[in-house]
């Protein structure tokens, strides 16, 4: 990902990526669950308009390659969005249950090609009786997607911008995301034309940018991307320790399996054993939805029977002398899978042993990713080797790990949770949620606000038109209304980030400046249009109401 064409900013804070944004003049902060659990509001919102009943239980989608603190912080921003979480399912395997949920597909092996806007992953999957679905592998490459392909065609039209006006833009931020605004565009009109035209307005220093390009040149700039994402579905093959030709069908998932070279790619790679039956943008929601509706306990005949099975996405172990990874559950092993491994004392008469958690596939853990540290204290102490703690590892249907270690010698069991400092507290869970609630709030008072505003707008170009267009006025009358229509016109644009209050204050004045005149342009009908005015979706302070009905008086 180019953070050059981000509309916001990354910061690290404590080890941690913090989205900085401009808001009401100043400089907020948000962490990356706040940012996701607003768009997950967002849907809530939608998903309960449409039903007309409260949504508050869902089952969640992530990339196949998200890491456990990835799952964990996308189960967080559920949280805060107001859901409980069934489930943090993969996105390939709910593809997958929406492709085959009406399908006779006993013994079929799927492949689920996703490649969305920034991440592609590869899944397969056998179904077996019940029916089951199996996933046997999964790979994938969480910072490649349709955003690459945009910056592709950024730097492109950057380039050619550069030679034809002398001008580098790729230090200008606001140039460079409304190119990339405009790429996008291109990218997907080059899915069904071969030529594209670009067209973007004073994109820098009032200079008009026009460009052309075409789809095999867009082909040729993405080539390696495209052919990269046959690489993992070769890694995935043989994790499955399958041949290519093993796979019945192949089911293509995200917006960007849209792009004419990527199927053309996979038709011959796969002999044309791939399916478009879907739609790319919904398979996922749709396996979603079915998942939600097993573990709701629906008894549909079509879903009542289903059951999935998934895998860890990455191989999960401790550290061990010298830094070297010991795995305790290897990739691509089904979940919920529980596995225990015995740790031994590296010194005499040790007492407490540091078990560090790390996921990942490299031999040494600095190469991997860490989860977690804790502290097992009250050994027996005794000479090394002697002592034995068994270390188990959990993971749940959601892919979530925990972790328990035994004392062998004495047999107390505790149960830890892994610190992550990468992971939000339930305290910061906590904050979290009263923020959101604020901001909804706020936003819900900004839209009071921008309706006061439009409804101001529109009164004073309609006494303005009204005026133009009256027979009943004379020629001067006609030119006073809209010279004095200009003064509430400048007001809007020099305050137009002012108090709802404002907004009607303003329009009391008005209606009282103009009542005369308005009570001769439209008789009894002056009461109908400040009646309208106030029954819109914000309700007029008391003291304002009283205010318009004596005008009318």
């Amino acid at each position: 990902m180019d953070l050059r064409y981000w509309p916001f900013n990354v910061v690290n804070e404590n080890g941690k990526p913090i989205i900085s944004v401009t808001y009401k003049s100043g400089t907020k902060r948000f962490a990356p669950e706040e940012i996701s659990s607003m768009l997950l509001f967002r849907i809530k919102e939608m998903a309960e308009a449409y039903l007309g009943c409260e949504v508050d239980k869902a089952v969640i989608t992530v990339p196949a390659y998200f890491t456990d603190s990835q799952r964990q912080a996308t189960r967080t921003a559920g949280v805060v969005a107001g859901f409980q979480v069934l489930r943090v399912t993969n996105e390939p395997t709910a593809a997958a249950l929406a492709y085959s949920i009406d399908k006779k597909l006993k013994g079929k092996k799927i492949l689920v090609y996703d490649l969305g806007g920034g991440t592609f992953d590869v899944s397969i999957l056998i179904i077996k009786d019940g029916p089951v679905y199996e996933v046997k592998a999964t790979a994938g490459n969480t910072r490649l997607g349709g955003e690459d392909f945009d910056n592709r065609l950024v730097a492109y039209f950057s380039e050619d911008f550069r030679k034809r006006f002398n001008i580098d833009i790729t230090k200008n931020p606001k140039s460079l995301r409304r190119l990339k605004t405009a790429a996008e565009r291109v990218k997907r009109f080059l899915t069904s034309a071969t030529e594209a035209t670009v067209q973007v307005e004073s994109l820098y220093d009032d200079i008009d940018y026009v460009g052309k390009i075409s789809r095999t040149v867009f082909e040729e700039l993405c080539s390696d991307l495209f052919y990269d994402t046959l690489k993992l579905i070769e890694q995935a093959l043989a994790d499955a320790r399958l041949k290519k030709n093993d796979i019945n069908r192949v089911i293509l998932v995200g917006g960007s399996t849209r792009i004419p070279k990527i199927q053309e790619i996979l038709h011959e790679y796969f002999e044309g054993r791939v399916s478009a039956c879907l739609n790319p943008d919904e398979a996922v929601a749709h396996g979603a939805a079915i998942q939600a509706a097993i573990l709701s306990g629906e008894h549909d005949v079509n879903i009542r029977d289903l059951h999935l099975v998934d895998v860890v996405p990455l191989s999960l172990g401790v550290e061990t002398v010298r830094g070297v990874m010991y795995k305790v559950i290897e990739r691509n092993t089904s979940i919920p899978c529980r596995r225990t491994k015995d740790l031994t004392t590296l010194d005499d008469y040790q007492n407490s042993m540091t078990i560090e958690v790390f996921e990942g596939e490299r031999t040494l853990t600095k190469d991997n990713s860490l989860l977690g540290v804790f502290d097992l204290h009250g050994i027996p102490p005794a000479p090394r080797g002697v002592a034995k703690v068994d270390v188990t590892f959990d993971i749940d249907a959601n892919g979530i790990l925990s972790v328990t270690a035994r004392d062998r010698s004495t047999g107390n069991c505790k149960s830890i949770t892994i610190k992550n400092e990468n992971r939000v507290s339930q305290l910061q869970i906590g904050k979290m949620i009263a923020d959101a609630e604020t901001y909804r709030e706020e936003d819900r008072e900004n839209q009071r606000r921008l309706e006061c505003r439009n409804q101001l707008e529109t009164y004073i170009y309609d006494v303005k038109n009204r005026a133009e267009n009256s027979h009943e006025l004379g020629e001067e009358e006609r030119m006073q209304i809209k010279k004095e229509c200009e003064s509430p016109v400048e007001w809007l644009d020099d305050n137009g980030d002012c108090l709802r209050e404002e907004f009607e204050r303003k329009m009391t004045e008005l209606m009282r400046q103009w009542s005369v005149i308005m009570q001769k342009l439209c008789g009894g009908s002056l009461r109908h249009i400040a009646k309208r005015q106030r029954s819109e979706s914000y309700q007029v302070p008391e003291e304002n109401e009283f205010a318009i009905e004596d005008i009318l008086e």
